[in-house]
């Protein structure tokens, strides 16, 4: 088929005031623009794509976040004898191609924007009886086989019979800088990802636990690069050495509180990272109640020394939720690769923190000189 454009749509973006939407819109077509090198034009709650090869734009539009449904189109001026000639050879493709024949049955979706001596439903009818006038496929409204849209926009009129899903959400830069923190696991790519999907740009933070753990970023940077694939720019990572921390932890506190403390840590190298990043939260992969860190009295435990709003997205997902999302965004095969866990865990970790205690013990191993040292080390 050779098209002539790709007709690109966005959702949630329509319902904000003019000025938020021409806001949004333009960093929905700056965040298209990273991704493709081609014109593009917008008209009235439409975006077209003029690309020069349609499946290298098709995979990269896949991938955009803010974009609804996208559809690689034909073009023709609004008036009958065009739009039947364009509409046949339109037909003749998809015969050639296998996608479409006589045995099957079709609807025509008609839309219509502008002033015109025709309604939706009349163009749809003059275009459904060119088909069968060139086909004799039969025509069901109601259940059919194969759907082709009509779309007339003033003087131009669209053909196109697919309407491909893209992500949804905020385009990528609308809200605001967030500092996530990512571990090689399954659920903190996924809350990272969901972020970006609600308009953040996402600044990965991972703490590197040696000698609890192998050591080894890679399996984190598999990670990132997979979260990059949706991301306008190339996504900005930090990592800090917090085997030291954890050793502290672990000599001068009660054991039980190891994870606690650790997680209590996180959030505040995570805070100061984003006072100098100009970021406005942070981000973590809880789910309430799936780990010890993760009940709600720890949960009030390792935030409450951290002013900044921490962020879970995930709070109120069971695993299958999560690894279903981390399937579909393409993490979920990386987190699962085999690595070693982290030996620092308690036998019997804490899973309800009297926060007076907690405190008392965050003075007691010196809570903040230690989080300076590990910020000392992020790089």
């Amino acid at each position: 088929m050779d098209y002539e454009l790709i007709i690109v749509r966005y959702g949630e973006i329509g319902v904000k005031s003019p000025k938020v939407r021409r806001r949004f819109e333009n960093k929905l077509i700056s965040n298209i623009k990273n991704k493709l090198d081609c014109k593009i034009e917008i008209n009235q709650g439409r975006i077209f794509l003029y690309p020069e090869n349609y499946k290298d734009a098709e995979a990269a539009l896949s991938k955009v976040i803010g974009i609804v449904s996208y559809s690689p189109a034909v073009s023709t001026e609004t008036d009958f004898d065009s739009i039947e000639e364009t509409l046949n050879n339109y037909v003749d493709n998809l015969i050639l191609e296998g996608l479409f024949d006589k045995t099957k049955s079709f609807a025509v979706r008609g839309r219509r924007v502008g002033t015109h001596d025709f309604t939706s439903q009349e163009m749809a009818g003059f275009c459904g009886s060119v088909i069968v006038k060139k086909t004799g496929a039969p025509v069901n409204l109601s259940k059919p086989d194969f759907e082709f849209f009509v779309e007339v926009r003033e003087n131009k009129t669209y053909i196109f019979h697919e309407k491909l899903n893209g992500i949804g959400g905020l385009p990528v830069g609308t809200q605001g800088k967030v500092i996530a923190l990512v571990s090689g696991g399954i659920d903190s790519p996924v809350a990272a990802f969901m972020m970006m999907k609600r308009g953040c740009e996402v600044i990965v933070l991972h703490f590197n636990n040696y000698p609890y753990t192998g050591g080894s970023n890679e399996k984190v940077l598999k990670i990132i690069e997979k979260l990059g694939e949706y991301s306008p720019s190339k996504l900005k990572y930090y990592e800090a050495k917090y085997g030291d921390y954890l050793k502290s932890c672990i000599e001068d506190a009660p054991v039980r509180l190891t994870c606690v403390l650790c997680k209590t840590g996180m959030y505040r190298i995570a805070e100061e990272l984003a006072k100098y990043e100009d970021a406005l939260a942070i981000i973590d992969g809880s789910s309430l109640g799936q780990v010890a860190s993760q009940t709600l009295p720890n949960l009030l435990a390792t935030r409450y020394v951290t002013k900044m709003p921490v962020l879970s997205p995930l709070i109120g997902l069971d695993k299958i939720e999560i690894e279903n999302i981390g399937k579909k965004v393409g993490t979920f095969d990386i987190s699962i690769l085999p690595a070693p866990g982290c030996t620092a865990v308690p036998k019997y970790p804490e899973t309800n923190a009297d926060l007076d205690k907690f405190l008392e013990v965050l003075d007691e191993i010196n809570f903040e000189e230690e989080i300076k040292k590990v910020i000392s080390s992020i790089k």
